[in-house]
């Protein structure tokens, strides 16, 4: 008799098959990789978190969340590299919950502080953000293996960061909801749409990628660490937002210096 294929229907199965690279082979495994999946699972949530918490009107623990995501998603992709277990599904979900992260999250955040003050276009301006981070990561997909120095394009994680640390910045001096004033709703909405464009066009942003964290350093490398730390604890949202804003305008500068070269 035929075999009945309910029969081999598994409820929780054990994902699809996917051919990897082990030892310079191609081998056929099953499942995920637990360590870098985790790593993104606890990104989406601390992205869910912002969410929940600008709805309750707590700005700065959203920004506060949102750096936990940065930072988990920062170290899920070099895990997956360190421990040989980079796989397609890894790289899918990555994104998918980059999507609402570093898309969704953010565009709440910042309409829920301030954006809501000027009607339509508020929302409008919010909506753009999301849909040029969901462009972004999909466009990152395609070239994944390609973007090894250089991104096309602003990360979304960054565009994320110098939206929500901008309105962390302000809610941490009180001003959020009907003490944001309209000139300065309308200045928010022109930073949003601005890496909004940015995260679309073709303008390369240095990757890091090339920093290899299983080599040796010089002593001083972890000292330059602690300061880093150490000045972020100043004032998180001032240096963060500073931070973000400094790498965002590294892309511009790269793009016209190769410009003015080639001429």
């Amino acid at each position: 008799m035929p075999e009945d294929p309910q029969e081999n229907f598994d409820l929780f199965d054990d994902h699809e098959e996917e051919i990897v690279s082990e030892d310079g082979k191609k081998v056929t495994r099953k499942g995920i990789f637990l360590l870098p999946n985790l790593l993104t699972t606890a990104s989406l949530f601390s992205g869910f978190f912002s969410i929940i918490s600008a709805i309750n009107g707590n700005f700065v623990a959203s920004g506060m969340a949102l750096f936990a995501a940065q930072m988990l998603d920062g170290l899920d992709g070099r895990v997956a590299r360190l421990t040989n277990s980079q796989s397609l599904f890894g790289a899918q979900y990555d994104s998918l919950c980059d999507v609402i992260s570093f898309g969704l999250a953010p565009a709440i955040i910042v309409f829920l502080w301030g954006l809501d003050s000027i009607g339509q276009t508020g929302w409008v301006f919010s909506f753009l953000y999301v849909a040029a981070a969901a462009l972004r990561l999909a466009r990152f997909n395609t070239y994944i293996g390609s973007e090894d120095t250089y991104f096309k394009g602003l990360p979304s994680p960054v565009a994320s960061g110098m939206i929500v640390y901008f309105v962390w910045a302000m809610s941490s001096l009180g001003i959020q909801g009907e003490e944001v004033y309209r000139i300065l709703a309308i200045f928010t909405a022109f930073l949003t749409g601005l890496v909004s464009l940015l995260m679309v066009v073709n303008v390369p942003y240095y990757s890091f990628k090339e920093i290899e964290l299983k080599k040796r350093v010089p002593f001083f490398s972890i000292l330059f660490v602690v300061f880093i730390f150490a000045l972020i604890s100043i004032d998180p949202p001032i240096v963060l937002a500073s931070c973000a804003f400094a790498y965002i305008i590294s892309g511009p500068l790269h793009w016209t210096i190769k410009k003015l070269k080639n001429n």
